[in-house]
């Protein structure tokens, strides 16, 4: 019997925090927003009762920006850009403060959703996901659009699925009608569809190999599909310019993997301004709490236990410094992680400003198989005398 035809999905959450955000704050649909303040930019009442919300052209500080709207992104607003420069592109935004529990909520329930149809399920992160569908018997357009509506309807939110041979199609598919897109791509369709967009639209072309694919003339996927082989490997190497010339031409072998065994868990924060391990010890004995509170949440969700709990510490010169613990016995304990990471810290000179304070878990192993780790008396070894 014959092998079912390749048919990948990567499905990915529309503008996803911040079309969680306007769940939540509906009135500023259609408006320049940008998701990246802390607390201080959550809206408030205002006297006639209505919300009062933060602009972008009055936040200071050295935050990047998490995510924005369409309209934002019309104006030049995209993730990861200064939080400052994108006040000059677009003052008159909207800012709000992120709320991860919100969008991990979400995220576990479009995964859900998905699973409910489609069960073989590769996780990419909180937002997108790739989808074998090679032994659904439902024309593909149709299941597809299943999947979007479970999506919707279990989340009131957009996605946009792409659907190809490959990982790699499958991927730059889904881009290609955003929002609420639904794009089929085969084998047929790479020249008309695929070769004319630009080469750093395939996942793996970065910044720098773009910009030495533009010097030598190619600027286009089909342009570098029809590249010569000793150009590529002179300026990119043997490994990096044959995995280009595959890329061109839409081949993609990788499988989709629905499972993986977690090495480690970890929570950071990066601060506003850079903090004193002294004379900001208010500010950071909570948020360190709340972080290793945070971290043994995730544990405790994912069903782990870790043995060793480690730190990291970036100063202000940029200096990033890490220590680990390992404990006698795997917990998933905040008191017992707690405990570990105050004798890491206590390893480190504190002489600089802190820029971002990190805590993490890892030689992980599911707690339903640690048989012989003593998880109840976490508590009573690690606890305060």
């Amino acid at each position: 019997m014959p092998s079912p035809i390749r048919r990948i999905a990567h499905l990915d959450m529309d503008a996803f925090y911040a079309s969680v955000e306007l769940l939540r704050y509906p009135e500023l649909r259609g408006q320049a927003v940008v998701i990246g303040g802390g607390s201080r930019h959550k809206p408030e009442p205002g006297a006639d009762g209505r919300l009062v919300y933060s602009k972008l052209r009055d936040y200071v500080g050295r935050g990047v920006v998490t995510t924005s709207t369409y309209e934002a992104r019309a104006l030049g607003v995209f993730s990861a850009m200064g939080m400052m420069k994108a006040a000059k592109l677009a003052p008159d935004a909207i800012l709000l403060p992120t709320d991860f529990e919100s969008y991990r909520h979400y995220s576990r329930l479009f995964k859900a959703a998905v699973a409910g149809i489609a069960p073989l399920i590769e996780d990419r992160g909180i937002d997108e996901i790739y989808i074998d569908l090679s032994k659904h018997l439902d024309e593909v357009r149709i299941l597809a659009q299943r999947i979007k509506d479970a999506v919707r309807e279990a989340t009131g939110l957009s996605c946009s699925i792409g659907v190809a041979p490959n990982k790699l199609l499958a991927k730059i598919s889904s881009e290609l009608d955003k929002p609420n897109g639904l794009t089929i791509i085969t084998e047929s369709d790479i020249q008309s569809r695929i070769w004319p967009l630009a080469a750093r639209k395939v996942n793996g072309i970065g910044p720098k190999a773009a910009e030495k694919l533009t010097a030598l003339g190619l600027h286009t996927i089909g342009e570098l599909a029809a590249a010569d082989p000793a150009v590529l490997q002179e300026n990119f190497g043997r490994t990096y310019s044959e995995w280009l010339m595959r890329t061109a031409i839409g081949l993609d072998d990788r499988p989709v993997v629905t499972s993986s065994e977690t090495k480690s868990i970890s929570r950071e924060s990066t601060f506003e301004r850079d903090l004193h391990a002294k004379l900001d010890r208010d500010t950071l004995t909570p948020m360190f709490t709340d972080l290793c509170v945070r971290l043994a949440g995730d544990l405790q969700r994912k069903g782990y236990v870790a043995r060793t709990i480690g730190i990291k510490l970036r100063f202000s010169d940029f200096r990033i410094v890490t220590r680990d613990l390992t404990l006698p016995n795997a917990t998933d304990q905040a008191t017992a992680i707690r405990q570990a990471a105050g004798e890491c810290l206590r390893r480190v000179t504190l002489d600089k400003r802190l820029r971002l304070l990190g805590v993490r878990a890892s030689a992980l192993a599911r707690k339903d198989e640690a048989m012989n780790e003593s998880v109840v008396l976490q508590g009573e070894l690690f606890g305060d005398e």
